[in-house]
């Protein structure tokens, strides 16, 4: 027991600031090309600790945490996350929730429960009530910008590693997808799993044309064959894609009655959600709990450093996205990152309280924006 059990510690303070930071190279998926990439960082203090959390958005996020989140928190118990969260969504009505809004609280609500974390002086994970040591891990990046031999040595550099499953980007130029489906199916061997993301770019025929290609390199995973809007679409793909392959997405979801509406609709054979966008670790936390209600599995999107700590309290649990991007990101921004251990996952350290990272602020202001 710490000295702040049987006592409320007040939110001092409020800070969040935006960095740009360049991919290593162009970059593109079936629907977007980018180089860069903006991640803001949130920080909340109270009794002499620091909370840290962040997202990757727009700076726009930044102006909602200082004009909005920033005054509903400051004064009120740090030790009570779910309840400063459940402020902060009511504040935002008139803002408009999903999107932007959604991220600034996501980034603060991740603050808040690793500054609880700090204050009982805990892991998050325990903090969170993990039911898992570790979280399972796939490699993601497989750009559709990449030539095959860059395809290859980053999927094989994953399974190298000891990571198990991959995922590559698909559908902006059709005619070229199954050489380079061949091309990964071949570098990394038969007893690694191939996923493909095709971030919405086909439409449901070509969908269920391109499942059926896919499948013949024993893809198991097809996520967002569709605009994850078309939850038709997502729902029919479900019903008659190959046996085998699991129909996904959620990525995009911002807010409870998104997730539950798409499992309404029977749009997925896993779903996916952002500790980033959907409303924090307390959002996806409720997200889990809607899967388990189903006894359907909820895989996490990104972001890994966090959630890697959110999917040990997640009970339906298969893994969780290790996108090249935020790796690279989260490396720069952070010393105590965790790595992959063998088996594929990433398993949080029981030894440091909260989250466990330690901004690297000198290595980050040269990017700062907001």
């Amino acid at each position: 027991m710490t000295s702040c059990a049987g006592s409320t510690v007040p939110v001092e303070s409020v800070e969040a600031s935006a960095y740009t930071i360049p991919t290593d190279a162009p970059e593109s998926d079936g629907t977007l090309t980018w180089d860069s990439t903006t991640f803001v960082l949130v920080t909340v203090h109270a009794g002499g600790k620091v909370g840290t959390g962040y997202t990757y958005a727009d700076t726009s996020v930044v102006t909602v945490v200082k004009s909005k989140l920033a005054e509903v928190i400051t004064g009120r118990d740090a030790l009570q996350p779910p309840a400063r969260w459940a402020e902060m969504a009511h504040a935002v009505r008139n803002l408009g929730k999903p999107g932007v809004v959604a991220e600034a609280i996501s980034a603060v609500d991740i603050a808040l429960w690793d500054l609880r974390a700090r204050l009982l002086q805990e892991p998050l994970m325990i903090a969170l009530g993990a039911v898992h040591d570790a979280t399972p891990i796939y490699g993601s990046g497989g750009f559709t910008s990449y030539d095959n031999d860059t395809l290859r040595a980053q999927l094989c550099g994953w399974v190298e590693a000891g990571i198990p499953r991959v995922k590559m980007k698909v559908g902006r130029d059709p005619d070229a997808d199954t050489e380079r489906v061949s091309a990964a199916r071949c570098a990394i061997g038969d007893a690694a799993e191939l996923f493909v993301d095709a971030n919405g770019a086909y439409s449901r025929k070509q969908a269920l044309l391109w499942a059926g290609r896919f499948a013949e390199y024993d893809v198991r995973w097809f996520e967002e064959p569709v605009t994850s809007d078309d939850l038709w679409g997502l729902h029919q793909l479900c019903e008659h894609g190959p046996a085998g392959m699991d129909i996904t997405a959620g990525e995009y979801g911002y807010h409870l009655p998104y997730f539950q509406q798409m499992l309404d609709a029977d749009a997925v054979d896993c779903l996916q959600a952002d500790v980033t966008r959907a409303l924090g670790i307390t959002g996806v936390l409720k997200v889990g709990a809607l899967c388990d209600a189903r006894s359907m599995d909820l895989s996490l999107h990104c972001a890994p450093q966090i959630s890697a700590h959110a999917g040990t309290a997640v009970w339906h649990m298969r893994h969780l996205e290790y996108f090249h991007d935020h790796v690279r990101i989260e490396k720069l921004a952070f010393d105590g990152v965790l790595a992959p251990q063998p088996g594929g996952v990433l398993r949080p350290d029981r030894g440091a309280p909260g989250h466990g990272l330690t901004v690297k602020q000198a290595d980050l202001e040269g990017f700062r924006v907001a």
